[in-house]
């Protein structure tokens, strides 16, 4: 069996799953527009030019999940998903995917991305491991705004996968060949230390770097 990892926006999403959820949250009034869209902005930049703060950003979104009852975030992400993710969802990453799911492959989407954001677009995806920035639930299975453990972003990815696959008794080296599809220079320390790292719709930073090594480098959305 081989192991196939894919980041998720940008990767396997023509958009930010992330970003957009913010900006979908200030166009239906549910938070403050101005100051939220400064903020939401101002966070994807850093992202961008690799400067991101994650538990900054993370305290920063999950804080305002918080705010709302489970049952009216929950509507409020089927909202989403109809008007934003369904129509982004492109037929040649559901091939891709589904290239490796024949080929009997072990596939998981890690993403930076937090845990309520993404599970939906997974299960759209037809994959069924998620590795995600994890939000704190109380009793009731409401958002405190607090993450659980460390981010799944950079080096993060590289802990939360070798604990994910720890958990069903498996290392990296188990696999005879590890894939990680990528769109990122975010996602160089995962990516340098798998098989098979894929430049996957990638960033000028990620594409230069990618050239320099000889990794291959596709795009999904546009070949």
């Amino acid at each position: 069996m081989n192991l196939a990892l894919f980041d998720l926006d940008h990767t396997l999403l023509p958009i930010d799953s992330d970003f957009e959820w913010g900006q979908f949250l200030v166009r239906t009034g549910a938070v403050d527009a101005v100051e939220y869209d400064r903020r939401n902005r101002e966070f994807f930049a850093q992202y961008q030019a690799g400067t991101l703060d994650p538990v900054e950003y993370l305290e920063f979104t999950l804080g305002t999940l918080a705010r709302f009852p489970r049952k009216q975030l929950d509507d409020m992400h089927a909202q989403y998903m109809a008007e934003v993710v369904t129509p982004a969802l492109h037929p040649a990453a559901r091939a891709l995917l589904q290239k490796h799911a024949d080929a009997g492959d072990l596939v998981a989407i890690v993403t930076a991305t937090n845990h309520f954001v993404t599970a939906p677009i997974a299960k759209a995806l037809g994959v069924e491991h998620l590795i995600a920035a994890m939000p704190e639930l109380d009793a009731d299975g409401n958002l405190t705004g607090k993450l659980l453990g460390t981010p799944t972003q950079g080096p993060g990815k590289i802990v939360h996968t070798k604990a994910w696959l720890e958990k069903m008794g498996k290392t990296l080296e188990d696999f005879d060949t590890v894939y990680f599809y990528s769109d990122s220079h975010n996602d160089l320390p995962l990516m340098s230390i798998v098989s098979h790292p894929v430049a996957t719709n990638p960033n000028e930073k990620l594409k230069t770097h990618a050239a320099a090594q000889g990794w291959p480098l596709i795009d999904l959305f546009n070949d």
